[in-house]
C-alpha cells in the first residue's frame, strides 16, 4: 500500500493507492484545507487515524508546493517546514518521500487517457521527446519530463519565480506597477490565483477600466481571483475579461519559454486548478498565439502539442506512482 499526498497553499489531499500490475488504484482519499492545520505531520497523522489501509503501509510520498532539497522543504505559500525523516518517524512510516509538487503532477501524467486531457495544439504527429508542465493555481509552478528513448523521467524546477519579462508597453507599464510592491517581479507575481488579482488591480488603478459595485463587493466577500475569473467568462464586466485576457497572453508566452528551455518535443502540458476553469478562453487563441510567438523558434514550438490536464487529481497520482517505482511495486 502506498500513502501519497499532493500539499498545496489552499488544499492538502491524502489517499491510500494500490499497486495492481502497472495500475494504481485509490482505496480512501480525503481532502484537508491546508492553512487549518500547524504542518504536514499533523495532517497525515489524522489521515492514518481515521483510515485504516487493511495492509501494511510501504512508503509515503507526497508532492508538496515548493523547493525540496535533501529531504526537505520549506514550502512556498504555507508557513511549513517538512522534512521527509522527521515526517516518516512521526507516522511510522518504513519511508517518506518528499517531491516537489509539479514534478508530482509530471509524474501523474503516464496515468491520465485521452478522456482527461484537452488539446489546445496538436503539434506534429507523433512528437516524442522531452515533455514540460506549467501549472498556474495558488502559485505558478513548473517542471520538465526527461526522455531517456524509453520513459519519461520528471524533474522539478523553480521556474515560476523566473523574472517576469513584459512584451509591449502595456506589460511593461504592469512590471512598472508590480515592481512598486515588490522587489522582484516573478512569473508567479502575474500567473497565480492572486496574479489575476494583481492585473485586475492594475488594470483598475491605471483607468482601463471600470469597477461595478457588485464586483468590488464580491472582491472583498470572498475569493478575489475567483469572482473576477467567474465575472470575466459570464461576460459581465470587461475590466475582468481584460484581466483575464491578459492573464491568458502572459500564460502562453510563459508556457512558450518553458517549452524552449526544456525542448520539450514531447509535448506542453498545462495543469494547475484555473485551466480547467476557463478552458474557453484558454482556447479563444490568444495563449497558443503567444506559446508560438518566439521569433525564430516559431516552427519548433508550432510541433510541440500543448494540452490541458482536467483531472484534478493529477499530483496525487503522481506522488502514488513515484512512492510506488521507488519501492518498485510497479
Amino acid at each position: 500500500m502506498i500513502l501519497a499526498g499532493d500539499i498545496g497553499g489552499t488544499k492538502t489531499n491524502l489517499g491510500y493507492f494500490r499497486a495492481e500490475g502497472k495500475k494504481l488504484t485509490s482505496v480512501v482519499e480525503q481532502k484537508y484545507p491546508s492553512r487549518d492545520h500547524a504542518g504536514l505531520a499533523e495532517i497525515v497523522l489524522d489521515f492514518l487515524k481515521n483510515h485504516c489501509p487493511g495492509e501494511e503501509v510501504i512508503v509515503g510520498c507526497f508532492g508538496i508546493a515548493g523547493p525540496v532539497r535533501n529531504g526537505r522543504c520549506e514550502a512556498t505559500n504555507l508557513p511549513w517546514i517538512i522534512d521527509a525523516k522527521e515526517l516518516a518517524a512521526k507516522a511510522k512510516l518504513p519511508t517518506a518521500i518528499l517531491i516537489n509538487d509539479l514534478e508530482a503532477n509530471a509524474y501523474g501524467i503516464a496515468c491520465l487517457d485521452e478522456t482527461q486531457l484537452a488539446t489546445l495544439h496538436a503539434g506534429a504527429p507523433n512528437a516524442s521527446g522531452n515533455a514540460a508542465i506549467i501549472a498556474a493555481g495558488t502559485g505558478l509552478g513548473e517542471a520538465g519530463l526527461y526522455w531517456d528513448t524509453h520513459t519519461h523521467r520528471p524533474f522539478a524546477c523553480e521556474g515560476g519565480h523566473g523574472d517576469f519579462a513584459p512584451l509591449n508597453e502595456l506589460q511593461a507599464e504592469l512590471w512598472h506597477y508590480l515592481r512598486g510592491r515588490w522587489e522582484h517581479v516573478a512569473y508567479e507575481r502575474v500567473l497565480s490565483g492572486p496574479g489575476l488579482v494583481n492585473l485586475y488591480e492594475f488594470l483598475r488603478d491605471t483607468k482601463r477600466g471600470e469597477e461595478p459595485a457588485w464586483l468590488a463587493e464580491e472582491l472583498k466577500a470572498g475569493d478575489p481571483a475567483a469572482a473576477i475569473s467567474i465575472a470575466a467568462m459570464a461576460g459581465k464586466s470587461p475590466l475582468a475579461e481584460a484581466a483575464l485576457d491578459l492573464f491568458v497572453q502572459i500564460y502562453g508566452a510563459e508556457a512558450g519559454n518553458l517549452a524552449l528551455k526544456i525542448m520539450s518535443t514531447g509535448g506542453l502540458y498545462i495543469g494547475g486548478g484555473i485551466a480547467p476553469k476557463i478552458l474557453d478562453k484558454l482556447r479563444s487563441g490568444s495563449f497558443v498565439e503567444s506559446f508560438l510567438a518566439k521569433g525564430r523558434m516559431r516552427d519548433l514550438l508550432a510541433a510541440m502539442p500543448v494540452q490541458v490536464i482536467l483531472e484534478p487529481k493529477t499530483a496525487l497520482l503522481g506522488a502514488a506512482r513515484c512512492g510506488a517505482l521507488a519501492a518498485q511495486l510497479i
